[in-house]
C-alpha cells in the first residue's frame, strides 16, 4: 500500500534539558562521570486530513561515551547541549512527508550531516563533534518522530514497521538491495515478551568488597556493593567494565567478579573493554588465561563487547581471532548498517543495539545484521525517565542473545520516579528481569498523562 494514505509531515519541534547528577561515579574508559544531561523532545506532526498529533523522546547526552576526548568535559557538554538546539530548529522546517523510519532516515542521511559540517566548520582535531555524537543530539527528535507516527495513527509504534505502513521496503535503505526487496522490518522484529532478562553493570569504580569502602558511598536505601545488588535484585547478568590497558588489571576484574557470580548463581558474565584495545592479543591472551585457570568463569562470558577502537573505518582490525574464542559484539562502532557491514566483513560476530543512536539507525541495523546471521544486543546509555521505555521496547522487539542491559537504577534511580510510579517493573529489577505490561497505548506507549513530571523551560519553543 502506497503510504499516501499514512503521510505525516513534521510542523513543529521544541526541546528541553533536565539535568540529573549521579548518585555514584561512572567510568567511560579514562574518564569519569558524576551527572548527565538529559535532552526531552517534542515533535509536533501532521496528517493529510489536518489532524495534529506529537510525539516526545529523550536520551541522556552522556558526554564522556559519544566524545571520548581530552577537552574539557564543559566544552564538549556544552557542545552537545548547542548541537541539538541546532537540530531541533532545523527540523521544524524539514518537509519529507512520509513514515516516521523515511523521515528520520532521510533527515540523517542529508541534513544532519549539513548540519554536523557546518558546525565544525570552525572546530578541529578533539574539539570537532564526532558522528556519534552527532546521531545522539538528533536521537531524541528522531524518537520523538516514532511516537508521533503512532499517536497520529492510534498504533504501537511497532504495528506500522510492515507494508501497510510504509510505502519503501528495506531495499529503498540497505544494500544489497535484491536482499532486501519486498522486505519490512516488522519482517525482523519479534513480538515483544512480558519479561526481559536484565544486566547490571558493574563499573570500573565499583567497590566489590566492604575493604574497598571509603566511607564517601551514598547513604541511601539503594546498595553499593555488587553482592547486595545481585541479592536485591534477583540478577543473573554481570556486564564488567574493564580498562583495556592493563591486562593484569582486567584479568583480575574478571576473576573476582566472576567468583562472586559463581558463589552467588549468576550465569552470564559479559566483558565491556571500553574501546581502549588496539591488538587483539591483549583480549585473547586474558580469554585464553581465564579458560585455562578459570574454566567455569569463562563459560560463563556470554559474549564480548567492543575492545577496539569505535572509529573502525580508521582502525580496520581482523578480529576473527577473538570471535572464535567468543561471540563479539560492536557497540560504538555500530553508528549505522554500514559499518556494521563493514565490521562483519572483519569478523565481529554481534552488534549492540542502542536506541541513542537513532531509532531509525537502531531498525536498519537490527534489519540488516539479522539478514546476515549475526546476533543483536541492545545496551544501555544509563537510560533514565522517558529514555528507558524505547530502549527496552528495541530490546524485546529484537530477540537479543540475553535480554537487556539496564543501569540508570544503578546510577540515578531517584530521577525516575515518576515515571517509576506508573511503571514500577520498568524501572525497578526484580528476579533478574524488567516486566514490560505497563506499556500500553499508541507510540512508545509512555502514558504520560498519568506521569507527573513537570518540566523546565523549553531551550527551543513551539512557534
Amino acid at each position: 500500500m502506497d503510504n499516501a494514505s499514512h503521510p505525516m509531515r513534521i510542523i513543529d519541534a521544541s526541546l528541553y534539558f533536565l539535568p540529573v547528577e549521579m548518585r555514584v561515579p561512572l567510568k567511560f574508559g579514562n574518564q569519569v562521570l558524576t551527572k548527565v544531561i538529559c535532552a526531552r523532545a517534542c515533535v509536533k506532526v501532521e496528517g493529510s486530513d489536518e489532524t495534529i498529533a506529537t510525539g516526545w523522546g529523550e536520551t541522556p547526552l552522556s558526554v564522556g561515551w559519544v566524545w571520548p576526548a581530552a577537552i574539557d568535559y564543559d566544552e564538549r557538554a556544552e557542545a552537545l547541549e548547542a548541537f541539538t538546539s541546532e537540530i531541533t530548529v532545523a527540523l521544524k522546517t524539514f518537509d519529507v512527508i512520509g513514515h516516521a523510519l523515511e523521515i528520520g532516515h532521510a533527515f540523517i542521511e542529508t541534513r544532519l550531516n549539513e548540519l554536523q559540517a557546518a558546525f565544525n566548520a570552525e572546530r578541529t582535531g578533539d574539539h570537532a563533534l564526532p558522528h556519534l555524537a552527532a546521531l545522539v543530539c538528533f536521537s531524541p527528535l528522531d524518537i520523538a518522530i516514532h511516537d508521533a507516527f503512532g499517536n497520529l495513527y492510534q498504533r504501537p509504534i511497532y504495528e506500522t514497521y510492515n507494508s501497510e505502513f510504509l510505502s519503501k521496503d528495506l531495499s529503498h535503505f540497505l544494500e544489497p538491495k535484491a536482499a532486501f526487496e519486498g522486505k519490512y522490518p516488522s519482517d525482523f522484529l519479534v513480538p515483544a515478551p512480558r519479561n526481559l532478562p536484565v544486566w547490571h553493570l558493574v563499573g570500573g569504580l565499583d567497590p566489590i568488597s566492604e575493604s574497598e569502602l571509603t566511607g564517601n558511598e551514598p547513604d541511601d536505601t539503594y546498595p553499593v556493593l555488587l553482592r547486595d545488588w545481585i541479592k536485591r535484585d534477583g540478577l543473573n547478568c554481570l556486564k564488567v567494565k574493564l580498562r583495556g590497558d592493563n591486562s593484569d588489571w582486567d584479568y583480575d576484574r574478571l576473576v573476582t567478579v566472576g567468583n562472586i557470580a559463581l558463589e552467588m548463581n549468576v550465569e552470564w558474565l559479559t566483558t565491556d573493554f571500553n574501546c581502549a584495545v588496539t591488538e587483539p592479543d591483549y583480549v585473547n591472551q586474558i580469554l585464553d588465561r581465564l579458560k585455562d585457570e578459570h574454566a567455569r568463569i569463562y563459560q560463563s562470558i556470554l559474549y564480548v563487547e567492543q575492545p577496539f577502537p569505535y572509529d573502525i573505518e580508521s582502525n580496520q582490525i581482523d578480529v576473527r581471532s577473538v570471535s572464535a574464542r567468543k561471540p563479539l559484539f560492536m557497540d560504538e562502532s555500530a553508528h549505522d548498517w554500514k559499518l556494521v557491514r563493514l565490521g562483519r566483513n572483519l569478523g565481529w560476530t554481534g552488534v549492540a543495539l542502542k536506541t541513542c543512536k537513532t531509532q531509525t539507525g537502531a531498525l536498519l541495523s537490527l534489519c540488516w545484521a539479522k539478514a546476515h546471521g549475526m546476533t543483536l544486543m541492545v545496551q544501555d546509555l544509563t537510560n533514565p525517565m522517558l529514555a528507558q521505555l524505547p530502549h527496552v521496547q528495541l530490546a524485546a522487539h529484537a530477540d537479543t542473545i540475553m535480554g537487556v542491559e539496564s543501569n540508570g537504577m544503578q546510577f540515578y534511580p531517584d530521577a525516575s520516579l515518576p515515571e517509576q510510579a506508573v511503571h514500577p517493573r520498568i524501572y525497578q529489577r526484580k528476579e533478574g528481569i524488567l516486566g514490560l505490561t505497563t506499556i500500553s497505548g499508541n507510540g512508545f506507549g509512555y502514558r504520560l498523562d498519568d506521569i507527573a513530571r513537570e518540566l523546565p523551560e523549553a531551550t527551543v519553543s513551539f512557534d
